[in-house]
């Protein structure tokens, strides 16, 4: 994805002991060493929310147009394939080095930017898009949200996945003085929390942000749902999952947003 934007992001990259620091956020995000997956416990969950929405095929109707806007090295969309058979999957990305990963894992992807018409595709022409690990990497989250909203036909399905800056245990971090877990002070390294990988993310959103921001953009919030983060420490991921029951604390936010009818 453009990034005034950037690719999905998920399993993190290596240290910055291990690669050059980048110039830019485009270099950054072209690394090849930078992983463009996202765990496949979000993936699943974010797909069957999709699923539920859409329903089945009918006999005799066009399959629907879903797009994963991000799609990275395609593993997610390959996970919404499982769930959502007879309907059309469309992998989108910037980074070309993610492109050439995604083909060998979803039928069509295609190369467009998040901004004003940098996606390849018409007004209205989008069943649902697929938003997933992209929105906390974005420069211009409106100007990326406002493009999403032109590609959806009305009533058209958002479903944006990111990572929670009010999970449980960044409560606490904060209030012992630690930076949280998914922030970032620099691209070229760790400073002040957790974890060793840099992924470069430029904003954090919580579940009550998330219910102001996207109405504000145009869309109506159906649900917000929890999913898991695949890199909590072992001991600590039945806690992790448990909080997946109140949203407001899982690790990562699950959203199913629908393109207001005007």
């Amino acid at each position: 994805m453009t990034r005034q934007t950037a690719a999905t992001r998920g399993s993190g990259p290596r240290t910055a002991a291990d690669r050059e620091p980048p110039d830019t956020l485009r270099e950054f995000y072209e690394n090849p060493a930078v992983p463009v997956a996202s765990g496949d416990a979000r993936s699943h969950r974010q797909a069957l929310m999709l699923a539920r929405a859409l329903g089945p095929v009918r006999p005799g109707a066009p399959p629907a147009t879903v797009l994963d806007v991000g799609c990275g090295d395609g593993s997610a969309a390959a996970v919404a394939a499982t769930v959502l058979p007879g309907h059309r999957i469309v992998g989108v990305d910037w980074s070309q080095d993610a492109l050439r990963r995604a083909a060998a894992r979803v039928p069509y992807a295609v190369r467009g930017e998040l901004g004003d018409g940098g996606l390849p595709f018409a007004d209205g022409s989008a069943d649902a898009v697929l938003f997933s690990e992209v929105i906390e990497h974005l420069v211009d989250p409106d100007a990326a949200l406002d493009e999403l909203r032109r590609v959806l036909r009305p009533g058209g399905h958002l479903m944006l996945s990111t990572p929670n800056l009010a999970a449980w245990y960044n409560r606490g971090l904060l209030l012992a003085g630690v930076q949280p877990v998914f922030s970032e002070v620099s691209m070229r390294g760790i400073h002040g929390r957790p974890g060793t990988q840099v992924v470069g993310h430029l904003r954090l959103y919580t579940a009550r942000a998330l219910r102001g921001f996207l109405p504000a953009c145009g869309f109506e919030v159906v649900r917000i749902a929890g999913a898991p983060y695949h890199d909590v420490p072992r001991p600590l991921r039945p806690l992790d999952r448990a909080a997946c029951r109140l949203p407001s604390l899982a690790s990562v936010l699950l959203v199913h947003a629908r393109r207001r009818r005007e």
